[in-house]
This record gives C-alpha cells, structure tokens and sequence, in this order.
C-alpha cells in the first residue's frame, strides 16, 4: 500500500511524543542499532539539541494528514548530515522516499553525509534512492556495522 499525500512542515511541540513512542518502537530499534533516550532525556535533546541548533533543518513528516516521522539535517564538524526515523506503519509505503526528495529540495547543503545502519537495507536503498552513494574515508570512519553515504553536488561532483 502506498501513501499518496506526503508533507514537510516545522515540528511543532506535540509532534515530540509521536517521535518518542517511534523511537522506543522494539523492530526500529533493532533496524537502526539505536538505543531509544528515556522520555525526559529524549525531550530535552529535542527541544535544546534539535530545535534549539539554529542552523539545522527540521521537519515532521506528515503521510495522509498523520505524523509519520521526523527528518533533520546538522551539522558535525565540517559536514552536514540527514537523517530520519518513520513510524513503522509508514515503512514499505513509499513515505520515506517522498519525504527525502521533498527535504532534499529545502537542504541544499552539498556534500550531503548520512550513516544508516548497514544491515538496514531499506534505509541504505532508500538513500541510494535519492542519490546518495558509498563514500569512503579513513581519516573519520563510522562506526563498526554502519555505512557512510554522501550526496555529492552534481554540478561539480564534489566532494
């Protein structure tokens, strides 16, 4: 089943306890190899960290009028990274997709970096979906069991 009606719009502060519950979801945890925050600590990261990083991208992922998940994009040193997290009703309906080529037209920043989990195959395809490929480095590498994919500005081909 796909979903036909995919937005982007600013988080607003309830869409947080949607995120959280999406977070602790047991089969997402076990895709990402990420360990859910307990609520307060996943609150306060959300609103100082995320939110409050003015020069971050942040969006809800809206799927038929519903919050379907987040995605944001940051800085870490010299590089800008995305990255998202949908509910699991929304996996395999072509939802993650949508909202990465919608977020990718707002984040212009290129090269673009992401570093899903290796053995989550959907979100690796999902990223080579819309553009991203294998980037290697041996000065900063990820960590074990995880992939580094960029999204290179193709005019130039950088980086």
């Amino acid at each position: 089943m796909t979903t036909n009606d995919v937005r982007l719009r600013p988080v607003r502060d309830d869409d947080l306890e949607i995120f959280l519950a999406y977070e602790h979801d047991a089969e997402a945890v076990r895709r990402s190899r990420f360990t859910p925050r307990p609520r307060e600590a996943f609150l306060r990261h959300w609103r100082e960290r995320v939110l409050g990083d003015p020069s971050g991208l942040v969006r809800t992922v809206v799927a038929d009028g519903e919050v379907a998940g987040n995605i944001v994009a940051w800085w870490e040193g010299e590089r800008r990274f995305t990255g998202y997290w949908l509910g699991r009703a929304y996996w395999g309906r072509g939802v993650g997709s949508r909202a990465l080529a919608l977020f990718l037209q707002e984040e212009t920043v290129r090269p673009l970096f992401a570093d899903p989990f290796a053995e989550n195959t959907a979100s690796v395809r999902l990223l080579e979906k819309n553009g991203f490929v294998p980037y290697e480095d041996a000065e900063h590498p990820v960590d074990e069991g995880f992939v580094l994919l960029v999204l290179r500005d193709h005019a130039t081909g950088a980086p």
